[in-house]
């Protein structure tokens, strides 16, 4: 179980990097998709099933989807992203000294974050609670925000449209 958290985690960072790194807008929400998948996986390591389907439901399913759309629907083109070289050289001290930092504390422990006293592992926590207040309590909030994600995206495509005879307007 070890490896298979230490082999998500390092799939995930990999992915993570390469939403940063890449220079082509479809090839970084691949690797993103990449990296929610390896997310979806430790919670599933971590008994949260609801918690995994959700991300992949909700993050992976609909946003990264929304955004690949909006991404092809504008024809961004890799070459017209500013590169790092406009990134000040103090901010790119700044984070290279906290993900130092990170690491360093990351593996002088060899976990994340200290537990605190007395508090062990969550055993039997259910998540039938949760998904019951998400598909009643609060799903008609979910589905607002399901249609403002369907008007954003309706909004982008007729900002994105290109109108043939505006000239003659002006």
């Amino acid at each position: 179980m070890n490896f298979l958290f230490n082999f998500l985690a390092l799939f995930t960072l990999i992915c993570a990097a390469g939403v940063v790194v890449s220079r082509n807008a479809v090839n970084g929400a691949m690797c993103l998709l990449l990296s929610l998948v390896g997310v979806a996986g430790l919670f599933i390591g971590l008994n949260a099933y609801l918690l995994a389907f959700l991300l992949l439901l909700v993050y992976a399913g609909a946003i990264v989807a929304l955004f690949l759309f909006i991404v092809m629907l504008l024809d961004v083109k890799g070459d017209q992203r500013p590169g790092l070289k406009h990134l000040p050289i103090a901010a790119r001290l700044v984070a290279l000294a906290l993900v130092g930092a990170g690491v360093l504390s990351f593996f002088a422990r060899g976990r994340l974050v200290a537990p605190a006293p007395g508090a062990g592992p969550a055993v039997g926590v259910e998540l039938k609670g949760y998904a019951y207040q998400l598909f009643t309590t609060y799903l008609l909030p979910v589905q607002v925000i399901g249609f403002l994600l369907l008007i954003a995206m309706l909004g982008v495509i007729v900002l994105s449209k290109k109108f043939e005879g505006l000239e003659d307007i002006k």
